[in-house]
């Protein structure tokens, strides 16, 4: 799914549309890593703290991201296929093509309906500003605009489109030594804010607080960070009824571990899951397994230079849904 924009547990729990983009997040985090290896250098500091001098921490909404990247893959069923074209340096066009099943709740059992769609993009990325672009045969339209203004601003407008619902997001980002924060205004008369401050060379606390005026809900929340070299713990807490909690450990240079608990005091459910990430030299291979019995897999593997295997895989015994996916990745 890269359709959608991008917000915080907190926010998708005052009744907004879900806006999750997992491959744009991605993107986002892995740039945002570079750059701060490249400002404040890998690891921990030992030693005295010199609180003058701390590193900058990752953005709010990115808190999660090593536990998402683990746990949340992508699965699908059916059969797909992307191809990706770049035309130059800056310019490159991407192709996918699905088939498969949509699942539609009836009568307390879930109804597989065949669908099959077709997805176009286009991407423009330069050193200041990126572009991206997707339309999809269903109807579903979406588009991204960054652009860094300096080295501690940079803005982002991000829209989606699709039968029955729209959306528009603005987020300015502000990136300063040892602190991100971000302002954010939508459709819907929505007002979001969220810091981030570290406190010392591993421990970054922040908060956050939103507004949604159509449906006149609010909310605040709190959020800690604990990063090392090895070790990556998350808690955050919010007026919406929500406490995250996550945790990933780095086992081995190949290796990672991950769970996370999710606990909803409005609707009185939990959830949590356990997971693995493997690496080799030619493959990743991702699973988990969460509290409703259910177990899934999801396994890249890189046949050749711009030629990648994709195996997807997600078995729940107790609903007696079972999903299997195939896909193909041509060019880089």
């Amino acid at each position: 799914a890269i359709m959608g924009l991008t917000t915080s547990r907190m926010e998708s729990a005052a009744v907004m549309p879900p806006m999750t983009n997992a491959d744009d997040a991605a993107d986002d985090a892995a740039a945002e890593a570079a750059a701060n290896a490249a400002k404040t250098g890998d690891g921990p500091r030992t030693g005295r703290v010199d609180y003058g001098d701390l590193p900058c921490p990752v953005k709010y909404e990115e808190m999660q991201r090593e536990v998402m990247m683990s746990l949340k893959a992508d699965l699908f069923e059916g059969a797909r296929f992307d191809y990706n074209k770049q035309l130059n340096q800056k310019f490159f066009l991407s192709h996918g093509f699905f088939l498969g099943n949509v699942e539609v709740p009836a009568q307390g059992q879930i109804v597989k309906l065949p669908t099959s769609t077709y997805e176009f993009g286009a991407n423009v990325v330069d050193q200041d500003y990126m572009l991206v672009g997707r339309i999809l045969t269903d109807g579903r339209v979406s588009g991204r605009v960054k652009y860094d203004l300096s080295d501690w601003l940079s803005l982002k407008l991000q829209s989606t489109k699709e039968p029955g619902f729209s959306q528009v997001m603005f987020d300015a980002d502000f990136k300063g030594l040892d602190y991100q924060a971000q302002l954010k205004y939508g459709s819907g008369k929505f007002y979001g804010v969220n810091y981030l401050q570290s406190v010392t060379p591993t421990l970054s606390l922040g908060g956050e607080g939103f507004y949604l005026g159509t449906q006149g809900k609010s909310g605040v929340g709190f959020a800690a960070r604990y990063a090392d070299d090895k070790t990556v713990a998350t808690g955050q807490i919010a007026t919406t009824g929500l406490l995250s909690l996550t945790y990933c450990t780095k086992v081995s240079e190949k290796a990672m571990l991950a769970s996370d608990f999710l606990w909803n005091w409005n609707q009185r459910s939990a959830q949590a899951s356990v997971g693995y990430d493997y690496i080799l030299r030619q493959c990743r291979i991702r699973g988990r397994i969460d509290n409703h019995g259910v177990v899934s897999t999801y396994l890249e593997e890189r046949l050749n230079v711009g030629l990648n295997l994709i195996l997807s895989a997600e078995v729940d015994h107790f609903n007696k849904n079972h999903k299997f996916g195939f896909g193909m990745t041509v060019g880089e």
